[in-house]
């Protein structure tokens, strides 16, 4: 059975697991803030990991990169994609533990298709103002590397159901996507579209999957989505500029999996199939270090 860290502050609890640096559990006042997952077994749906050195998708697992080709595994056989990462199937090490706070880091062996050393760190910290995680990845190899991540966490506003949350995503634009294996298509203006939720109303019947871009930052360089159910609580995601893609999904699955259990928010660092388009890809010099933050707070 894989460790695990609790970690308690401010009125929040939050369970991680050394499996995929993944959180298992986060509330606030015994109320769950995203869907959690029974310890000891397989990580459901990916609920709570990192998604490492890419987010999302890569088409037919197959890229170029500074002139080279790679194939990766398909572990989304019936899209035929890399899906996620490599890091996500890893126990990480434990670099420093409090009672608030957790590091692990791992460092993945290379593979034919990812044939670089990376050291990644995933830091969770609780405080009165919530979750707090940064994830730093440093280029412990001698040429430049192609890089992205994001978080995967479900949330949950509260007790009723999905379609009667009321969402709020500030974002002008969002990625259509093919309805087969849900690969990039083109970027669309959310304005008179089902995705416009820059006014917070109702999330309904609508069905998300796809990554929306042109956020709003606030002066502090920090973007936000907010939950709300309508009995009153809620909770909330914020993140820096370094993701300026985020993934909503709303977890829809055929019976007789559960439907609907909660909201995948994923702040990206690029959007899907990045490694193809090259579209806001982080290339990781030798020697390198790239960070990304998120918060997960109660509302």
């Amino acid at each position: 059975m894989s460790a695990e860290f609790t970690l308690r502050a401010g009125g929040y609890l939050a369970v991680v697991t050394a499996r995929a640096a993944a959180l298992r559990v986060l509330q606030f006042g015994g109320r769950d803030l995203v869907v959690p997952f029974p310890a000891g077994g397989p990580i459901p749906d990916f609920r709570g990991i990192v998604a490492s050195p890419w987010p999302n998708r890569i088409a037919d697992g197959t890229y170029s990169f500074d002139g080279v080709e790679y194939r990766l595994p398909l572990n989304e056989a019936d899209r035929a994609c890399a899906l996620h990462g490599l890091v996500f199937p890893l126990d990480w090490e434990t670099v420093s533990r409090t009672e608030s706070s957790v590091v692990l880091a791992c460092e993945p062996e290379p593979v034919d298709g990812y044939p670089h050393r990376l050291r990644i760190e995933a830091g969770y910290s609780l405080t009165q103002d919530g979750l707090h995680c940064t994830v730093s990845a440093t280029n412990l190899g001698g040429t430049a590397a192609p890089y992205g991540v994001c978080p995967h966490p479900y949330l949950v506003a509260g007790p009723a159901p999905l379609d009667e949350w009321i969402l709020e995503i500030p974002a002008d634009s969002f990625l259509d996507v093919s309805a087969d294996r849900l690969l990039p298509v083109g970027t669309r203006p959310v304005a008179g579209h089902a995705f416009d939720f820059r006014s917070a109303r109702a999330i309904g019947a609508t069905r998300i999957d796809h990554a929306f871009t042109d956020i709003a930052f606030d002066d502090g360089g920090r973007a936000g989505v907010l939950v709300r159910d309508p009995g009153g609580t809620g909770v909330g995601m914020s993140w820096d500029r370094s993701c300026r893609w985020l993934q909503i999904h709303t977890a829809d699955k055929l019976p007789p999996a559960a439907d609907r259990l909660g909201l995948a928010v994923e702040p990206m660092s690029c959007p899907p199939d990045a490694f193809n388009s090259g579209t806001d890809l982080v290339r990781l010099e030798a020697g390198a270090t790239h960070r990304a933050a998120w918060t997960i707070f109660a509302v």
